[in-house]
């Protein structure tokens, strides 16, 4: 009997060892293989480790993987058949060869293994993206925003894939309604690219289209871009309720929810500070020691006459010929007109839109001089007007 009871413990103490044993190697095989392989070479979590690592090694020098690590990882998988890293690298090789299908099966066998296996679930969105099949495929990419550390923002890209195929939109908005954590990044995606454009005003619903939505400001800059200037304004001014006959946006300066350029974009750094003040004022300090914009907007004028016009309300009067109005046509390298503050103030900026300009900005700029002077202005009653018989 008392023999029986000292076998018993030898047994559980070589049981904890080997357990102790195998939890080290498993973590050390995920952080330090090298170390690992020196406590127990022949665990198939350091095998795998380590054969990951040669084929990792190999893919990042462009050089092909040695076939010793395929070796060491069927050697791995025959130790430990639930172990889906051999699955995954057989599915690549697969997928690398053209074999499709054998390559699918191949990772579904590993996400058989480890339900939840990022990189099984990447490669089988990928895998279901080339071939074309849309609900398998959405639902890894819902699998992978579930599993992956950044969420949503790992699907975007595949989302985005799907989306450029018309016939996918139904399916598209079935799926962002039942994962609503899908449909930002995949707008974010869309709204990047001028020919994914059109799948994102038809997959966002009309509430989706607010300043604060994240890919809203994306959009706007790739329709300008792409010199869509009269869409990406009539989407701005629906999502900012402006009117959409206005010249200038904004000219009483209490606008501080839409977003640039159709609005005011405000400087504060190291040029300077542009700020709204009460009673539809702008206040500008120029610190006068780099040149820099303080305040710009983008409009859409037709060709014609125009005629800005303002009252100087008060500020620094030396040196305010730093301070400049000005109007340029979208990627000219030159200004239409340009005037001072003070002069401006007294004779207004008068100028005339080409035929070939679109698109056109209004800025405020600080130009510094021979000594750095700081201008304090502020300046009211904004208004833009058509020149006389236009």
């Amino acid at each position: 009997m008392m023999a029986r009871r000292v076998l018993t413990v030898i047994a559980a103490l070589l049981i904890g060892i080997v357990v102790i044993t195998n939890a080290a190697v498993e973590l050390l095989a995920q952080h330090a293989p090298e170390e690992a392989a020196r406590v127990w070479a022949g665990h198939p979590d350091v095998e795998i480790s380590s054969a990951m690592t040669r084929i990792a090694l190999a893919a990042r020098s462009g050089q092909d993987a040695p076939p010793a690590a395929f070796a060491l990882l069927q050697k791995a998988a025959a130790k430990d058949p639930m172990a889906p890293e051999p699955f995954l690298v057989r599915g690549v090789r697969l997928s690398l060869s053209g074999d499709a299908p054998r390559a699918r099966q191949t990772f579904e066998a590993a996400q058989w293994r480890d339900p939840r296996s990022l990189p099984a679930a990447y490669f089988l969105a990928d895998q279901y993206v080339r071939e074309g099949k849309i609900g398998p495929g959405l639902r890894q990419i819902a699998a992978l925003a579930r599993l992956s550390p950044n969420g949503g923002q790992t699907a975007g890209p595949y989302i985005a894939s799907f989306a450029a195929n018309s016939a996918n939109w139904p399916v598209l908005r079935s799926t962002f309604r039942a994962n609503p954590g899908l449909a930002e990044p995949a707008f974010d995606a869309l709204s990047s690219k001028i020919e994914t454009v059109p799948a994102l005003l038809a997959l966002a619903d009309t509430q989706a289209f607010t300043p604060g939505a994240s890919w809203f400001p994306r959009l706007l800059d790739t329709l300008i871009k792409a010199e869509q200037y009269d869409r990406a304004r009539s989407i701005w001014a629906r999502a900012s309720k402006a009117r959409g006959t206005e010249l200038l946006h904004d000219s009483n300066f209490t606008d501080k929810a839409s977003l640039p350029p159709f609005n005011w974009a405000l400087t504060s750094n190291a040029v300077g500070l542009a700020e709204r003040q009460p009673g539809g004022r702008l206040h500008v300090l120029y610190y006068g020691q780099e040149d820099g914009i303080l305040a710009t907007q983008l409009l859409t004028l037709s060709p014609g006459q125009y005629r800005l016009s303002y009252k100087f309300l008060g500020g620094s009067s030396a040196g305010e010929g730093g301070l400049t109005w000005s109007v340029w046509c979208d990627k000219a390298s030159s200004a239409l007109a340009s005037v001072t503050v003070r002069q401006g103030a007294e004779h207004g900026l008068q100028f005339v839109v080409p035929a070939d300009c679109p698109a056109q900005w209004l800025r405020l700029s600080g130009a510094s001089g021979d000594i750095a002077q700081q201008m304090d202005v502020t300046i009211g009653d904004l208004d833009l007007k058509r020149g006389a018989g236009d």
